[in-house]
């Protein structure tokens, strides 16, 4: 099997990603440029814009969003159950993900942390899913609030008012609606996919069950 096609769910993802963020990256500038022009500013490069704040705070906003649902994705789907989706731990018994890694030090194929990492390290490992996308929330929302800070404090700039601090910009309501916007949009999406995977099929998907599988058969 070739080399792109063992790789080519996260390939394919990755393309999509560069795709849409130059996207936005080209019209992000127009916009900005536009809203420059209507205050009579000088407008910006791209390269200038690909470094501002505003661009920034666009990425990351919806960064922080993404991770968030991805992480609390992970821990929900540890502990709770929905009869009939495939996105289900079954209803009743264990599951390969439930074994206990310290059974499996001698296997030759098992990852460092679990054949010779010590108790802490296997304890972080065994939970490092959720762990990392947790960081990556918490880093994006941080970065969230800096870089959105900057743009607030330039807009504030451009009507006579003062700038604000990360932290100040971090009280603010426009703070907490652009992230509220993107965060109950997320938890939809879930919803949607655990919900429908009830009663919808997508032949081959590993997000399916198979086509043939009655309504009430809980997990993939």
């Amino acid at each position: 099997m070739g080399w792109i096609r063992l790789r080519a769910l996260l390939l394919a993802n990755l393309a999509l990603f560069f795709l849409f963020l130059v996207g936005l990256l080209l019209t992000g500038h127009a916009q900005e440029n536009s809203e420059l022009a209507d205050h009579g500013q000088p407008s910006q490069s791209l390269a200038q814009y690909a470094g501002s704040s505003s661009f920034g705070e666009a990425v990351f906003e919806n960064w922080e969003s993404e991770f968030l649902q991805m992480g609390m994705y992970v821990l929900l789907t540890a502990y709770l159950l929905q009869k009939g989706s495939a996105e289900s731990r079954p209803l009743e018994g264990s599951v390969p993900q439930d074994e206990d890694p310290r059974r499996h030090r001698n296997d030759q194929q098992a990852p460092w942390p679990v054949r010779r990492g010590s108790p802490v390290v296997l304890r972080l490992y065994e939970n490092s899913l959720a762990i990392a996308f947790g960081l990556v929330f918490l880093l994006s929302i941080w970065l969230h609030a800096v870089t959105g800070a900057r743009a607030y404090s330039e807009e504030q700039q451009l009507h006579g008012a003062e700038a604000v601090t990360t932290w100040q910009y971090a009280r603010t309501s426009q703070f907490w609606y652009e992230s509220f916007q993107n965060w109950q949009s997320e938890f939809l999406a879930v919803a949607a996919i655990v919900g429908g995977s009830i009663y919808l099929r997508q032949r081959r998907s590993a997000q399916s069950k198979p086509v043939h599988a009655p309504h009430s058969e809980t997990g993939a």
